[in-house]
């Protein structure tokens, strides 16, 4: 591992993270920062943040000094953050719940 990055409580589900996640894991850091901004999903736009973040990390590295072509994303890990339990009025005075899922992201970038 040459550098790490993680963004954490960001509201958006992590199976919609995950959709994104797995279209760049194992691939060069630089083909994913070219493809995220194309992807039709919200989540690309969390991750993307997160990569940036991990490549500057990985350049800032005093004792390994690594050029931004040899990275890769060995590592990219999505849990679940904590859930807000919410209401919403329902017909005939019920409630109906739902809940607000958050998300935690994990890149760890190699090099190749």
């Amino acid at each position: 591992m040459i550098a790490k990055a993680q963004a954490k409580f960001l509201r958006i589900s992590p199976y919609k993270m995950r959709l994104v996640a797995d279209l760049i894991r194992g691939k060069s850091a630089d083909y994913a920062m070219q493809m995220l901004p194309f992807l039709n999903k919200r989540g690309a736009k969390f991750i993307e943040k997160a990569l940036k973040s991990a490549i500057a990390n990985a350049l800032n590295n005093e004792d390994t000094p690594v050029h931004e072509d040899e990275l890769f994303i060995s590592k990219i890990e999505i849990n679940g953050g904590p859930t807000m339990a919410r209401f919403k009025a329902g017909a005939q005075g019920r409630v109906k719940p739902f809940k607000h899922r958050t998300s935690h992201v994990i890149i760890e970038l190699d090099r190749i």
